[in-house]
């Protein structure tokens, strides 16, 4: 079996989150074709408890501690120069010392490096064929960050918007494929980057729609007289929390006012006091970590996507879809999305949209878009579909310009193709 260093910046599961969801099946995908050997950061303490699963998986591990409060600390030393906080943030000496030795000792061939903080250890590692998959265009982030934020932090978010993509165009440039979340991902990073043209593309997260499927029994989480409205997600992250106030705040109350059986429930982990502050308002129930959120999905009437921050595909819109719920969703949350909308999902595009869609689906309850919702994920959102590509871009005989004519969902194209 042959080898390939696999570099993280979070430990890869649970996948509980976005970017741990799509890490995980990568690695599982790996590991059934090459001997994984994995570098990653444990930012979580209660993820040290799942290391012993992640290194069934591989071969040589290296599990670095990463405490985010001297890591922010840490990343200031980056504004005496022209590097982008977040590479100090994930500078590490002893894991870049394991993954020097792994390269010299396994001879290896094959970098996979999951988002651009991770970039850095192998810069030097020429000799490999190294694929980086950036997930989102982490430095277009900072930049929506800078415009909801006052002085002085508009300022930073601006500074490391920018010297985030010069970082990011070095590594486009200088890997051998650069991959993203989607097609509108790509193509806007070939904007960014025109250099690389040739050298970018996607492949789509997927669901297991075995397990978000609503044809599994599931024990009912509201009370018999509620109309759930559901949002799910990891609610220590700021486009989350942005959105459940919004929600909460401008949109759920004139839903009352039409239905007030409704309410909004906001499920996932670590709430911050923000969030739980809007468990005060009317209709607002707010849960915390849950173990299993296909309940809170399957028994709702109505999932909502009100992110007006957003990078890359939502896995909440996907696995909501997955369970065939009605989604009612913003532009930013349903991009990289093909869903057909008023047919398999619901656009609204300001406060008025949301609260005329989720007021008309708690009235006259629509399941055939929920129906639709699923038949689309299950045709064009499965791992197994969307991860077959990877394997070609690791093979060191296909070139890239041949990868340019290949079907979706990863395409790698020609230099005339620069956005849609």
């Amino acid at each position: 079996m042959q080898d390939i260093l696999y570099l993280t910046h979070r430990i890869p599961y649970p996948p509980n989150k976005g970017d741990k969801i799509r890490s995980w099946h990568l690695l599982k995908h790996l590991a059934q074709r090459y001997r994984v050997h994995l570098g990653t950061f444990v930012d979580d303490p209660h993820d040290w408890q799942h290391v012993d699963k992640v290194k069934v998986l591989c071969g040589e591990t290296h599990f670095a501690a990463l405490h985010p409060r001297s890591a922010r600390l840490r990343s200031l030393g980056a504004l005496a120069g022209k590097r982008p906080l977040t590479l100090d943030y994930y500078r590490n000496g002893d894991l870049q010392q394991w993954v020097g030795k792994v390269m010299r000792e396994q001879a290896i061939e094959r970098v996979l490096v999951f988002s651009s903080a991770m970039a850095q250890f192998v810069m030097e590692a020429r000799q490999a064929r190294r694929i980086i998959d950036f997930v989102d265009i982490d430095s277009d982030k900072w930049r929506q960050y800078a415009e909801k934020k006052s002085w002085p932090m508009s300022w930073l978010y601006r500074r490391e918007s920018r010297t985030l993509l010069s970082y990011e165009r070095k590594v486009a440039h200088e890997f051998d494929a650069s991959l993203f979340v989607s097609q509108a991902e790509a193509d806007l990073f070939k904007q960014l980057a025109p250099e690389s043209t040739t050298r970018i593309g996607f492949f789509n997260n997927g669901v297991d729609t075995e397990y978000f499927s609503p044809a599994h029994e599931y024990p009912n989480p509201y009370s018999a007289d509620e109309a759930a409205i559901v949002f799910t997600g990891a609610m220590d992250y700021w486009p989350n929390i942005d959105a459940v106030q919004w929600f909460a705040q401008e949109i759920l109350p004139r839903v009352l006012a039409r239905n007030p059986d409704a309410r909004f429930y906001i499920v996932g982990s670590r709430p911050t006091p923000q969030v739980q502050a809007l468990a005060s308002l009317a209709g607002v129930r707010v849960t915390g970590a849950v173990p299993d959120i296909r309940p809170y999905l399957a028994h709702s009437r109505i999932a909502v996507a009100p992110l007006r921050i957003a990078r890359g595909i939502q896995n909440k819109v996907l696995e909501a879809m997955a369970m065939a719920k009605p989604v009612v969703a913003s532009a930013q949350a349903l991009e990289g999305i093909a869903a057909n909308i008023g047919e398999e999902a619901l656009l609204a595009r300001d406060s008025n949209e949301f609260i005329t869609a989720v007021t008309s689906l708690l009235q006259y309850p629509q399941d055939n878009i929920g129906h639709a919702a699923r038949a689309r994920v299950v045709a064009d959102y499965t791992w197994e579909h969307n991860l077959e590509r990877v394997d070609e871009l690791l093979a060191p005989e296909v070139t890239l310009r041949s990868t340019a004519t290949a079907s979706p969902p990863v395409t790698l194209t020609t230099a005339g193709a620069m956005h849609e």
